[in-house]
């Protein structure tokens, strides 16, 4: 019976190696700040979308809205996020992450970006954006096909 790494299309395995290398860059960063896999990923979706709902953050996490609201506290209470009163509607807030994401700990996992983007630039150029899109698709169907 062949093994599955040699069922497997050499682009997959190469996806699989850059996912587990960020992933590592990422563990690196919550370890240093002990933070759990879940509140590191609101950090991260906090420090792209500043400013955003606990709403829009429990529908990206797939938590409740319990889950939510001890999540954010976690982060406010660690100095790591900041909770701010909409100003349109009080009983509303919005969410800002207060890290800097080019200092340690977490300039391990940017500095893996960046060097992962010039090495993209580098060797794709303009065709970047043609195997992002045909990537998005590829897992799009693979989503799909396994729900």
């Amino acid at each position: 019976m062949p093994s599955e790494a040699a069922s497997t299309s050499k682009l997959s395995r190469a996806l699989t190696a850059y996912s587990a290398a960020r992933n590592d860059a990422l563990v690196a960063a919550r370890k240093e700040l002990r933070i759990s896999e879940v509140d590191a990923r609101a950090l991260l979706f906090v420090v792209d979308n500043p400013g955003v709902r606990p709403s829009a953050l429990r529908d990206y996490l797939g938590i409740t809205s319990a889950g939510v609201t001890s999540l954010v506290d976690r982060l406010v209470e660690r100095g790591l996020a900041r909770r701010e009163s909409d100003a349109e509607d009080r009983r509303g807030n919005h969410i800002t992450a207060t890290v800097d994401l080019t200092t340690e700990p977490w300039s391990a996992l940017t500095e893996f970006d960046r060097r992962f983007e010039r090495a993209v630039e580098t060797n794709l150029g303009a065709h970047s954006d043609e195997l992002a899109a045909l990537l998005i698709r590829l897992t799009e169907e693979s989503v799909a096909r396994s729900a």
